[in-house]
């Protein structure tokens, strides 16, 4: 059991923080600390995909009700409040949702949040089938980027990224999970910006000849067709663009090579095929022999 006694200010962001005005080594039966939590703010969403997203609803006076959706309309400014408050980022869009009977809803005025005042200090009672909802940045997916190219264009993984051969055609892909329709794709770079909008949750970016100048550091960015602040960023990826000249002697010489053994192999198979039944000249036993291949002994029984 703690024995520390807090004493805090209601600013510190852990408790540790507090300064301790005694330190106790006994701790008397009963003396325990109590505490009773509550949803950041006496906020939540209920009902949608994740606690980011959902049907507004404010504690005040000790109960819980849903927000009504027309007092008044809300606007994104005010819908940010509340996904602050619920550490949900930004507000992405302000809706409603309909139910079959009314019931008891707190009215809460959008200018009145948009003052500064807190959700419960502007709710009033009222009676509604029409109930606000939210859907805060929060629950945006992270982007996914790769690469790809033409032939040879791409050696390989590396540890730092990949590399990419001078002259030859790459792309590199931004895509998301399917969440929103539209939107679009922020290819960034420490050097460049490119856009694309989003189809089918993707935008493919061509690069028709790699160049220096498109070597660096290259990230995607998914921004949402609802707001330019709901936004989500992917890993990095590097890009280092390389003479391909080495890998591309060894890519024509290996196969030139393979191929003249091959050669070699038919033309000798050939020539015992058309030696067997006959007993070759000393001069073709001694090439033969030079070669590995044993005379035939099929040839050597016949001339016996």
């Amino acid at each position: 059991m703690g024995t520390k006694e807090f004493q805090c200010g209601g600013n510190e962001s852990a408790l540790l923080d507090c300064s301790s005005a005694s330190e106790r080594n006994t701790c008397s039966p009963g003396t325990a600390v109590s505490l009773t939590c509550s949803e950041p703010g006496g906020v939540k969403l209920e009902g949608g995909e994740s606690r980011c997203a959902g049907a507004l609803e404010v504690e005040h006076q000790g109960e819980w009700r849903p927000v009504e959706s027309y007092y008044p309309l809300w606007t994104l400014k005010a819908a940010g409040v509340a996904c602050r408050e619920l550490d949900c980022g930004s507000a992405v869009s302000v809706g409603e949702r309909e139910e079959s009977s009314r019931r008891p809803v707190w009215g809460i005025s959008s200018d009145c949040v948009e003052s500064g005042s807190a959700l419960r200090e502007c709710a009033a009672s009222y009676s509604s089938s029409s109930f606000l909802t939210l859907t805060c940045s929060d629950k945006l997916f992270q982007p996914n980027i790769s690469v790809s190219s033409s032939m040879y264009g791409v050696s390989g993984a590396q540890q730092q990224g990949f590399q990419v051969f001078r002259g030859f055609t790459f792309t590199i892909s931004c895509s998301i999970q399917p969440q929103y329709l539209g939107g679009s794709f922020l290819l960034s770079s420490s050097t460049h910006n490119y856009t694309q909008p989003a189809v089918n949750h993707s935008a493919h970016f061509l690069f028709p000849a790699a160049e220096p100048a498109h070597q660096g550091n290259y990230s995607c960015v998914y921004v949402s067709a609802f707001s330019q602040d709901f936004s989500s960023e992917s890993r990095v990826l590097s890009v280092t663009v390389t003479d391909p000249g080495p890998f591309i002697i060894r890519a024509v010489v290996l196969p030139l090579t393979q191929l003249l053994v091959l050669l070699v192999t038919v033309g000798l198979y050939f020539y015992c095929k058309a030696t067997r039944g006959r007993r070759p000249s000393r001069q073709e036993d001694i090439e033969l022999d030079y070669l590995g291949v044993p005379a035939e002994e099929e040839g050597a029984q016949g001339a016996e």
